[in-house]
């Protein structure tokens, strides 16, 4: 799927309250919990160490930190939405936040996401998505929030 043209506020304002998209599911690998656990310091068991997770976790294998799960939307995003003619894009807030089920190894996440609001800040656009990370297969996602973003769009 093409991703969505934004090259102003008017183009964003027009999905407000609406159903903007959907990514393509990308894979958690080991490889990318690994290295998420090097670049934030945090080499908790559960994690990172296959074997024991298989014998002592609850999941019966290792399960990616909730913040990697977080910090792959700007990726998922982009596959959803193309903003053109912006000087700046500013990650602004995350609001109503909770991991609700974990993303175990070699789940395949998206993002879905509706536009909530879209104001216009004196030539700013401040545009509230809520971000549904849903688990391909799963009953449950594994988060649901309110992601905003500041665009500073070209005059």
């Amino acid at each position: 799927m093409k991703p969505k043209e934004i090259t102003c506020f008017s183009d964003l304002k027009k999905y407000e309250g609406k159903h903007i998209g959907d990514s393509d599911y990308l894979k958690i690998t080991q490889e990318m919990i690994n290295q998420f656990a090097d670049a934030t310091l945090d080499h908790q068991w559960i994690h990172i160490d296959p074997d024991r997770a298989a014998i002592e976790s609850p999941f019966k294998t290792t399960i990616a930190h909730g913040y990697l799960t977080l910090s792959v939307l700007p990726y998922l995003w982009d596959q959803i939405v193309h903003v053109t003619h912006v000087k700046l894009t500013v990650n602004y807030g995350i609001e109503k936040l909770k991991f609700i089920e974990p993303v175990k190894v070699n789940d395949e996440v998206r993002a879905v996401v509706h536009v909530v609001s879209v104001v216009d800040l004196r030539g700013i656009t401040k545009a509230q998505m809520r971000v549904t990370l849903e688990i391909k297969g799963a009953k449950k996602s594994a988060f649901v929030t309110d992601v905003i973003f500041l665009y500073h769009f070209n005059s």
